[in-house]
């Protein structure tokens, strides 16, 4: 990971723990994709990773009438060691040692948290529940955030205790853009 800043790395981390995808031949690639709703957010990213990455961000037509804004990093041997840490047979997973800076919960709110009155869910449904558990963990050891499991219809998230949502706040406001402040309770 030696060319990446630790801003880009924790940018990467928190993109893994939401909406981001990685592709691996020789050397890794990140995908960004979100919906083109969210065109301010994909700019901020591809500004921050635009070293990386070839072109700038498109919009992609898809299924039925969504409309996505993209972007993919260049393979590089620094995604590489990302990818290994985060994928076991292409299936995205939670590393053991995972370190969940400030930056990279901000960027996996802004990418899969959404509020519900007072409360915060994140939208870990593409996580197994032993990654869920882990990331549990990881949200109490590392940042005093109280989370657990929650069922939405059939599958499993996050949902963070009222009690904790001052803190989560308090951690991820620096970071937040303008345009998703409304993920967080006020």
């Amino acid at each position: 990971m030696g060319s990446l800043t630790e801003r880009q790395k924790a940018i990467i981390i928190g993109c893994l723990l939401g909406d981001g995808s990685m592709r691996c031949k020789d050397n890794a690639l990140l995908e960004i994709n979100h919906s083109f709703k969210q065109k301010a957010y994909v700019d901020w990213k591809y500004e921050q990773l635009k070293r990386i990455v070839p072109t700038a961000p498109k919009k992609r037509f898809g299924n039925k009438d969504r409309i996505a804004y993209r972007f993919t990093t260049k393979s590089i041997p620094e995604l590489t060691g990302i990818y290994k840490r985060f994928y076991t047979r292409r299936k995205k997973v939670i590393p053991d040692d995972l370190i969940i800076t400030d930056l990279s919960l901000a960027i996996w709110l802004m990418d899969d948290g959404s509020k519900s009155y007072r409360t915060v869910y994140f939208n870990t449904q593409k996580f197994d529940m032993r990654d869920q558990r882990k990331l549990i963990k990881l949200l109490g050891s590392q940042h005093a955030i109280k989370a657990k499991v929650n069922k939405d219809k059939e599958y499993w998230r996050l949902r963070v205790a009222v009690e904790s949502v001052g803190r989560l706040s308090k951690i991820v406001k620096p970071h937040i853009l303008p345009c998703l402040i409304y993920k967080l309770p006020l």
